[in-house]
């Protein structure tokens, strides 16, 4: 009850504080009782009302006075509740209290529908709540509209961008982003504000979620303030071509490249030049002088040290010379410019490191008993071909003699099975970001005395975190090839898959394992979706199949493979694999007519993304023909499991020599060519003989049983052993 003894204005606000809603809206009654014209009082009446959760008798609380009201008096009424309202959502927010402050901004959006501040904490509060409905309601809210129109309206426009980075950090692959940029883009008066955001966002959903063409749109809208931006044009090129955009991912790398002054950044623009024409397949002419220009620019590169570069830079350096060997095979030449590049990255890595404070080098204590501690560094531990292959190492491992730790390089937030089973099966797992000096700390903090990357260049920050070296013995195995860093040790091979004479050109040690440098259990093999009758092929005709991407498609390669055809009667060819569907045709036909080939005799197949099915799927053909000089991997893998006889080229690199060791390793030698010549003779060979290819098929059958290729647990403990002798050597040189 209101009396004349205190202030009952400061026990209801006492009230309000303590929650004690029931109570203070009392007071506010019996108020507005005695002084029913005081206005205010309706306020927090309908206030308080409203955090009883009487929303309909808050409103109408809140419009009694408004009936009475004239038409001066409305609009100034109308302000004074939409500030109060806002002071208390203010408070509530203060204290993150966010539902209730929520709640107060819906009505004061009903109250005022077009106020844009106000709308922007509505959707920050809904993020924080995981209202994602009223995201949806965006739309209808007329905001996009309102700030198109930008004249005449009233934005924090602090608050704007607050807002932009709170959608891309908590639903970046929301629908209304993209709106939300563009309308956000005149409100920049810094350009590299809005750089700032958007890349990183465009980086995460691109990269770990997958999304490229998404992360492409993002990256073009900020094109719009930075048309001759270069870093934003590399990023961009990059996702253009992931998405399968292959056009324009080559043009925006030429356009990047135009731009570029500095070596290092020509280089990186070279490499995404070529990385946009190899994967389209079929630009071998501009790919050939691309690659020249690119060995150009790199000898430049080296003449010109010492070079002063910022991190950004110094990871481009080396990932350029990932397309060089699928162009040539002359490891020699190669590695005489790659070495030393390798050395100028190592340096300056290092250096970097120096600069803030790091130092990975720990003692080590020679402990015989001690079991020694193997860390495995990835990006690709998950649904790609070094995730496929890698898994029997990880099965077998022998826990009581070697404790594993697996470091997920950017790991993906996506549903990848094969990802979840590594978690499960690497030990003690960390999954990382791209921060290469932070994958580096973890490492060193857990004193992992082998570490084994996977990723050769085929990721910068793996290569940087090598070249940090955090741990004392670094080997690298599996991916692409050895990368030339010398802070690397050992690169694990076997008596077939390099020459003898390969240490002449390797910096790094060569660890040849005694029989293969890969083993695999098997492959899961699904229904295949793929008949002869459904590709007009005739059932006893010859089916020959050539499996790979746009990358590895080498005009020779393919003459020998139209040769092959032309000289087996009824035979076909099957050609799969990513690349631009268009310009890889024109290539096959090109060839094909050149070689008196028909081109009805071919035929594209589309991409199956089931690798079970994909497995399954190449039981259709008689005969795989290798790519050169850069062989298939786990495609040769997958051929073999089969029983399907194959015919490849043996090469002088890494590369060039995988499907040699895997068919030495399943115990055939039909198909191995050792000249262009041979490689020819064995696919007609093979394609006239049906007697040899089921001899072929038979052998290759019974291989899996005996032969190295096919027993992982083998495998694993040679390569658990040369660890041992690895960490041996390591003490006695100490």
């Amino acid at each position: 009850m209101i009396t004349n003894i205190y202030n009952w204005q400061d026990q209801a606000e006492e009230y309000l504080i303590k929650e004690n809603y029931v109570q203070a809206a009392e007071l506010y009654e019996q108020a507005i009782a005695i002084e029913p014209n005081t206005i205010p009082y309706y306020w927090h009446l309908g206030l308080l009302l409203l955090l009883q959760k009487q929303e309909a008798e808050a409103q109408m609380t809140w419009m009694l006075p408004m009936t009475e009201a004239d038409e001066e008096q409305l609009p100034i009424w109308t302000n004074e509740l939409f500030q109060f309202l806002q002071k208390e959502a203010e408070r509530r927010e203060t204290l993150a209290e966010y539902f209730l402050a929520w709640l107060i901004r819906q009505h004061m959006r009903e109250i005022n529908p077009s106020y844009i501040n106000n709308l922007l904490q509505i959707l920050i509060l809904s993020l924080k709540l995981e209202k994602f409905e009223q995201i949806d309601d965006l739309n209808q809210w007329g905001l996009i509209e309102s700030l198109k129109v930008k004249e005449d309206i009233e934005i924090d426009i602090e608050l704007l961008i607050q807002v932009l980075k709170e959608f891309l950090n908590t639903i970046p692959l929301h629908p209304v982003n993209l709106n939300l940029i563009e309308a956000s883009l005149p409100y920049f008066s810094n350009t590299h504000q809005c750089f700032s955001i958007l890349l990183p966002a465009a980086m995460q959903i691109g990269h770990t979620f997958r999304q490229p063409m998404l992360a492409a749109s993002i990256l073009s809208l900020h094109l719009r303030l930075e048309p001759d931006n270069v870093e934003v044009l590399r990023h961009l090129a990059a996702f253009y071509q992931d998405a399968g955009n292959y056009s324009q991912g080559i043009e925006t790398a030429r356009l990047c490249y135009s731009l570029s002054e500095a070596l290092a950044d020509k280089i990186f623009a070279l490499h995404l030049l070529l990385r946009g024409l190899m994967s389209a397949g079929g630009y071998w002419q501009e790919i050939c002088t691309t690659c020249q220009e690119l060995e150009t620019v790199y000898i430049q590169f080296i003449e010109a040290q010492p070079i002063l570069l910022e991190e950004g830079r110094i990871l481009r350096l080396l990932t350029p010379s990932f397309a060089i060997p699928h162009i040539k095979d002359a490891p020699a030449e190669f590695r005489s410019i790659h070495n030393k590049v390798a050395d100028i990255f190592n340096n300056d890595i290092q250096a970097l490191a120096q600069s803030q404070g790091k130092n990975y080098h720990r003692q080590v204590i020679n402990n015989h008993s001690k079991k020694l501690k193997i860390g495995y560094v990835s990006y690709a531990l998950r649904n790609h071909s070094v995730g496929w292959l890698a898994r029997w190492l990880f099965q077998h491992h022998n826990r009581d003699n070697f404790d594993i730790n697996t470091y997920f390089i950017n790991y993906k937030l996506v549903n990848d099975s094969l990802q979840e089973w590594y978690l499960s099966q690497g030990g003690k797992a960390f999954k990382l970001g791209m921060d290469g000096l932070e994958i580096a700390d973890q490492i060193y903090q857990d004193e992992i005395d082998i570490l084994v990357d996977l990723d050769s260049i085929t990721l910068d920050i793996t290569s940087e975190v090598m070249a940090l070296k955090p741990a004392p013995i670094q080997v690298t195995w599996l991916g692409w090839d050895a990368s030339g860093i010398p802070a690397i040790d050992y690169f694990i091979a076997d008596p077939y898959v390099l020459p003898n004479d390969a240490q002449d050109y390797y910096t790094e040690k060569i660890w040849r394992l005694p029989q293969t440098y890969i083993a695999v259990d098997g492959f899961e093999v699904g229904v295949p979706t793929l008949r002869r009758d459904d590709l007009d092929i005739p059932m006893d005709a010859v089916v020959y199949l050539s499996a790979q991407r746009g990358y590895k498609r080498h005009p020779e390669t393919t003459k020998w493979q139209m040769q092959i055809i032309k000289q087996v009667p009824n035979s076909y060819f099957l050609i799969k694999g990513p690349a631009e569907e268009e310009t890889i045709k024109r290539f096959f036909y090109q060839i094909a007519e050149e070689e008196g080939v028909d081109c009805s005799r071919l035929r594209f197949l589309p991409q199956v993304f089931s690798e079970s099915v994909h497995r399954a799927n190449l039981g259709i053909a008689d005969i795989v023909l290798d790519t050169f000089p850069y062989n298939g991997a786990t495609t040769t893998l997958e051929t073999l499991w089969m029983g399907i006889p194959l015919v490849t080229r043996v090469g002088e690199q890494f590369a060039a020599r995988n499907s040699y060791t895997m068919m030495m390793n399943a115990g055939i030698t039909e198909g191995i060519a050792w000249t262009d010549e041979e490689y020819i003779e064995w696919g007609v060979r093979l394609g006239k003989d049906e007697a040899l290819r089921q001899q072929v098929a038979l052998k290759l059958k019974a291989s899996r049983q005996t032969a190295p290729l096919w027993n992982g647990k083998q495998f694993t403990r040679e390569m658990e052993k040369a660890y041992q002798q690895m960490w041996q050597r390591y003490i006695e040189e100490k």
